[in-house]
């Protein structure tokens, strides 16, 4: 008899949550931090395998040769997105349950305070770029489905089928053993729900099921910017938007604080507004990677309060003005790692399990 998977059990991540009102002090990131001297130029990113060190090789190219902070972001983020290996953003991303690939992507440049979006975006490999266009080039912060496509067409971006051979092979295998109760019923946090190993088993490559990249980076002027970039939730329903586009939720940068952004279950970081929150703490003199820790901690302790044995999962990384860095992982049973670049050389740096073992 066939087993039963949902989704749900296939994909293991979450958050939740809403911030509270918070008076800051008029500090600089700077001045808290004590860093006489900031570091910068200098790029991260959530992803810490090859591809990662790659990115920050390209991002590292156009900073070290005085280059802006949006370009370096760009250059970093379109070389995952490139990546077909990577189930987790642009081609070869893992797709809804139709088998169609929407992906989403939010870009923010501190120095003008602007930012721009897309999601649901079908057929463009480059999601990231198109959202750095909205940015620059209209009035507008997110448009969405066809009128992104409409946009990134009328940009010169061509069209391609982004659904790769080994996405396509997941995908089938999940509509093979399709549960009746995917996505239709109590969101993930309120269920008891089972982690089914078999799908890692069959899959062992694969590392992200709910996807997503940040880069963050601070170019030689001091100047901050940022990018987030997801493929989304595996096999969500069609049109699902997760945090990445959502300015606030999956990014947000403060030219005079610093840069957060989040990976992981979107509905869960929307509702917390999380890298908002993390660079209102950074703005409170709290270092980036306290900052990051709080975060997920602010995160679980709303979803324990109507489900106590429940924890989500997701990671945050953050930069502050002075060109500290953190990252943190709301579970697992190694320390997170995210991808460093500066005048130092390129980094693998380990962050923080929030709750270890669980």
């Amino acid at each position: 008899m066939k087993k039963e998977i949902s989704r749900r059990k296939f994909v293991v991540s979450t958050v939740g949550a809403g911030t509270g009102v918070l008076i800051l002090p008029q500090l600089s990131a700077i001045q808290a931090s004590g860093r006489a001297n900031p570091l910068r130029p200098i790029i991260i990113s959530s992803h810490s395998n090859e591809t990662g060190r790659l990115a920050m090789e390209a991002g590292w190219e156009v900073l070290r040769a005085g280059g802006n902070a949006v370009d370096a972001v760009e250059k970093a983020a379109n070389v995952i997105e490139d990546d077909p290996e990577d189930t987790s953003v642009g081609y070869g991303g893992l797709p809804n349950e139709n088998g169609v690939v929407q992906l989403d992507a939010s870009f923010m440049d501190g120095r003008t305070y602007s930012a721009g979006a897309v999601a649901c975006l079908e057929n463009i490999r480059h999601p990231s770029s198109v959202a750095k266009l909205v940015m620059q080039r209209t009035d507008h912060v997110l448009l969405v489905g066809a009128g992104a496509l409409d946009f990134a067409r009328a940009w010169g971006f061509p069209e391609e089928n982004l659904l790769t051979d080994k996405a396509r092979k997941i995908w089938l295998r999940w509509k093979e053993e399709l549960s009746p109760d995917d996505d239709w019923g109590l969101p993930e946090h309120l269920q008891k729900i089972k982690q089914n190993e078999s799908y890692y088993q069959d899959f062992p490559d694969i590392e992200h099921h709910y996807g997503t990249t940040n880069v963050l980076a601070i170019d030689v002027n001091g100047d901050i910017a940022g990018c987030t970039t997801t493929s989304g939730l595996s096999f969500k329903l069609n049109g699902r938007v997760g945090d990445s586009p959502i300015i606030g939720a999956g990014l947000y940068v403060d030219n005079e604080v610093g840069a957060a952004g989040a990976t992981g279950r979107g509905e869960d970081v929307i509702k917390s507004c999380a890298s908002y929150f993390m660079v209102l703490r950074m703005k409170e003199g709290i270092p980036p990677q306290k900052a990051c820790e709080e975060a997920l901690r602010m995160i679980t302790d709303k979803y324990r309060k109507v489900n106590p044995d429940f924890y989500p999962s997701e990671k945050f990384v953050a930069i502050n003005k002075a060109g500290e860095y953190g990252c943190a992982t709301m579970k697992g049973e190694r320390n997170p790692r995210m991808s460093v670049m500066s005048e130092k050389g390129f980094l693998r740096h380990e962050g923080i399990v929030a709750y270890p073992g669980k």
